[in-house]
């Protein structure tokens, strides 16, 4: 009896959220609003990071800037300024570095406050064939486009917890949803980045903590340089 009412209800919810994704294509939901929110972005030195750092300074948030490349992130931060920006505060990490991660956070914490919106967005890609890539590379690769995100989410997640407030944003990659020939740790690495931020989104539910969203962008090329050579049908 109750396989047969889980399978209903697995049914009707079904349903209901098909009809429900149906009606907002045509009556979108109103805009979230992020005004004075804490926002966190990793790889925030250049492409995507810095055109995200922009979007948000229009947006009347705190900008929290993370990269491994002081000049980039100087240029993000000068740029967020003329989109409006009040606040940018910019800091050097090496996100594939645990404890400089932890290190870092905990000075972002006590100079600016709990970050609210954490973007994961920093990525690798050795853009080689699997056979050619050295070993090294494909460690980092791991390290920083699935483990960073362990690792900033232990960091920042328990004071969202706390406040049951927050947002949780990966920057994956549609090469998490499929493979590609040539990419094979890049696709394994964001393959995990989406299996990882869908169990933390699932576990967060499930647990009660409502008011911690979760968004995943499985993005595919995008003309920012890190992809360039890459051609496609």
């Amino acid at each position: 009896m109750n396989f047969f009412l889980e399978t209903l209800q697995v049914l009707l919810l079904s349903i209901w959220y098909n009809l429900e994704s149906l009606i907002y294509c045509f009556l979108p939901k109103k805009k979230k609003n992020i005004s004075g929110e804490i926002v966190l972005i990793t790889g925030s030195g250049s492409g995507i990071g810095r055109l995200m750092a922009q979007e948000f300074a229009a947006l009347n948030t705190v900008l929290v800037l993370w990269d491994i490349n002081q000049d980039g992130m100087k240029e993000t931060a000068r740029l967020a300024k003329q989109s409006g920006a009040s606040r940018v505060h910019y800091y050097l990490c090496d996100c594939s570095d645990k404890n400089e991660v932890y290190r870092v956070a905990d000075q972002v914490k006590r100079e600016v406050g709990d970050v609210s919106i954490l973007v994961n967005n920093a990525g690798i890609v050795t853009g080689k064939k699997f056979m050619d890539a050295p070993d090294s590379l494909i460690e980092k690769t791991v390290e920083v486009n699935t483990m960073a995100h362990f690792w900033t989410y232990k960091a920042f997640l328990p004071a969202m917890i706390a406040n049951n407030h927050g947002h949780l944003v990966s920057i994956a990659s549609s090469a998490g949803l499929i493979g590609v020939n040539g990419l094979a740790d890049y696709c394994a690495s964001k393959f995990a980045a989406v299996g990882f931020a869908e169990s933390v989104g699932l576990e967060l539910l499930a647990t009660g903590k409502d008011g911690v969203k979760t968004t995943i962008v499985c993005p595919y090329f995008i003309n920012t340089g890190m992809f360039d050579g890459c051609q496609t049908k």
